[in-house]
């Protein structure tokens, strides 16, 4: 083999795809020269290869150059400037009292972005959910607490992050006309909380909280059965307004929802049904309304009141008053 064609020199030279080809050489089975014609167009290739590569590089540096241009405008983008985190934290916090709740969440991440491990940190993040939370952006609140939870699951700040996810879902419910999704995730997340901290502050106002999601999930369930009732679908009005009686048995809405089965039962001919709804209502909600009329759409088909204990809308109610 002539010493300036080496091994070596065709290591360096050939990229991967080429190997076979030194394989080959070093076995013997091409000469030096039958090497150097296979891989007489590789060298095109590389260098065309080189070109492509040198072009990007210049495309990525004029796009970094834009993307800087853009941040450096950018009010929100901190500039990373090394301070004492007692610094940073106190600032924070000036700025949280003074009212300038952009300006302390980006202080609160900026002490655990230069101080990440301290205990200074822990605090910052659980004070930057806050401020999220003061600024109406529930998901940055929602998604810096649970970080915390991740990180810290057993620090003496956990339960008010757990909290804080409660009352971001809660403050976040709509309407009865809407989807309720976000109801029923403030319900899971006020049961969290209640569960994990039966004896805290935190889960006394969970329990008041949850009573008014039920409450207004009833709503929802009510709102729909109207809606099939007027249509004379009675069997789905039925199953809405039975959903209320089975799992929201402590909310304002059972009342109505005993006169809607009543209503329901009579135009669909089960009067037995129809007769103990209107027992139950009575015997539980004497003085509403909806008792009053309930009776007098029996009293108009010479029915009355009459309690069937074998029921399920009275074994339903029966656990409850």
């Amino acid at each position: 083999m002539p010493s300036n064609w080496s091994i070596c020199q065709i290591q360096t030279k050939f990229s991967r795809q080429n190997k076979h080809v030194f394989y080959a050489l070093s076995a013997g089975i091409l000469t030096p020269n039958a090497v150097k014609q296979r891989l007489k167009g590789s060298f095109w290739t590389v260098g065309r290869y080189l070109i492509m590569m040198w072009k990007q590089f210049l495309t990525l540096c004029a796009v970094c150059g834009v993307l800087s241009a853009c941040g450096a405008n950018d009010p929100e983008i901190a500039e990373y400037i090394e301070r004492p985190v007692e610094q940073i934290y106190n600032e924070a916090f000036d700025e949280l009292e003074r009212g300038n709740f952009i300006n302390a969440a980006l202080q609160f991440d900026e002490v655990e972005r230069q101080h990440p491990y301290s205990i200074w940190a822990r605090r910052a993040m659980v004070m930057a959910a806050y401020t999220y939370y003061l600024q109406n952006k529930y998901d940055e609140a929602i998604l810096t607490a649970r970080r915390f939870i991740a990180l810290y699951p057993g620090n003496k700040r956990a339960p008010y992050a757990f909290y804080l996810i409660a009352i971001c879902q809660y403050e976040r419910i709509s309407d009865v006309k809407r989807d309720q999704l976000i109801t029923e995730l403030a319900q899971q997340a006020l049961v969290d909380v209640i569960r994990r901290y039966p004896e805290s502050d935190y889960a006394r106002d969970a329990i008041l909280k949850l009573d008014l999601t039920s409450d207004h999930l009833a709503g929802k369930e009510m709102d729909v059965g109207r809606y099939y009732l007027k249509r004379g679908h009675y069997v789905a009005a039925s199953v809405r307004f039975s959903n209320v009686i089975k799992n929201y048995t402590r909310t304002s809405h059972v009342p109505e929802a005993l006169h809607r089965l009543t209503e329901v039962y009579l135009s669909l001919g089960v009067t037995n049904e129809a007769q103990n709804a209107a027992a139950v209502l009575g015997h539980n909600f004497p003085n509403s309304g909806w008792y009053r009329d309930s009776y007098r759409y029996l009293v108009d088909r010479e029915l009355t009141p009459k309690k069937d204990p074998s029921s399920w809308i009275s074994r339903a109610l029966d656990k409850v008053f």
